[in-house]
């Protein structure tokens, strides 16, 4: 027992404690849209050099809660505890909390403590800026980019999008369109807020879901041809962002297969194929349509373990 309270004692006084000012300080976005896509590529390769479960949940009062750890060869080991309360948007509350404790993958001693939201916007932010990215092909036009939502996840999104992309259009839906009038001012005059779905998805190249509906906003006679969707919201198997025109008739990229077929309701209820893993596309072992085939770019975003403590670690080495 005293050895114990000896071995408890020492882990806490060597632990680094990492605020959420320090995050933002230290983790470039560029640098983490390139770390994401290696360790994306590392996760899909399933050769051992990743190993990360689908997170495991409890239910709450009004929320849930997860557990996500991995291990990257390349990124180090640690796991997210977050929460996730969609009703606390109704008390002006973030939605999401969390925390993100490293571990030395040779002792598995615990290095940092590190708050988690800032990472959690960032890097979902940074994974959906790899896939506009491979999803462009290498198209240099400036595009017209559609927001629908207008909380954290949509700033970080503006931001990682304009590391892989020039856009000279956006237009931003909100269910409370004083907040998408707030962040289309924030974004500048190439911005314009719209009162539906339908008009402030018209004609975009570019489409970004980072809402809190469990019942599809995105329509698929809404979106052109050809576009990209990127669809962040909507993280359980029974919710939903985009309707079933949309997605059976996409092409469809998720970040874990695994993970989409048991937590995204917008791929087990609307029964749509998916076309492989965004980190299989971006080695280029599943080739996405060709722009004349015209055929929407669907990425369903989870989130996973590995893209947090890739981020986790580019912060943690960045302050050692």
């Amino acid at each position: 027992l005293t050895v114990y309270r000896y071995i408890m004692t020492d882990h806490l006084a060597n632990l680094k404690v990492i605020s959420q000012e320090e995050v933002k300080k230290n983790l470039d976005m560029t640098k983490l849209i390139d770390s994401c896509q290696m360790a994306l590529e590392s996760f899909s390769k399933r050769d051992g050099s990743v190993d990360q479960p689908v997170r495991s949940t409890v239910c709450g009062k009004g929320g849930f809660f997860g557990c996500m750890p991995a291990y990257s060869a390349s990124h180090g080991m640690g796991v997210k505890l977050v929460s996730f309360y969609l009703k606390n948007a109704e008390k002006d509350l973030p939605t999401h909390s969390a925390l993100i404790l490293l571990f030395d993958p040779e002792t598995g001693f615990p290095l940092a403590l590190l708050d988690g939201d800032t990472i959690t916007e960032m890097r979902t932010a940074a994974v959906s800026a790899v896939a506009v990215r491979a999803a462009l092909q290498g198209d240099k036009a400036k595009k017209k980019l559609c927001i629908l939502g207008s909380g954290h996840q949509a700033r970080s999104h503006w931001e990682a999008f304009n590391c892989v992309t020039q856009f000279e259009q956006v237009s931003i839906w909100s269910r409370t369109f004083a907040n998408a009038q707030k962040l289309a001012t924030e974004i500048g005059e190439i911005a314009t807020a719209y009162q539906t779905v339908t008009e402030a998805v018209h004609d975009a190249d570019v489409i970004v879901t980072v809402t809190g509906a469990t019942t599809p906003v995105l329509l698929g006679k809404d979106v052109k041809k050809g576009a990209i969707v990127t669809a962040v919201g909507a993280c359980r198997p029974d919710q939903r962002e985009m309707d079933d025109d949309l997605l059976k008739e996409c092409f469809l990229i998720v970040d874990s297969i695994e993970g989409a077929q048991k937590e995204s309701g917008d791929v087990i209820l609307s029964g749509a194929q998916i076309g492989g893993e965004l980190g299989v596309v971006t080695a280029g072992g599943v080739p996405l349509p060709k722009k004349e085939d015209a055929k929407t770019v669907v990425f369903k975003s989870l989130g996973m373990a590995v893209e947090d403590i890739c981020a986790a670690s580019l912060v943690y080495s960045a302050l050692k």
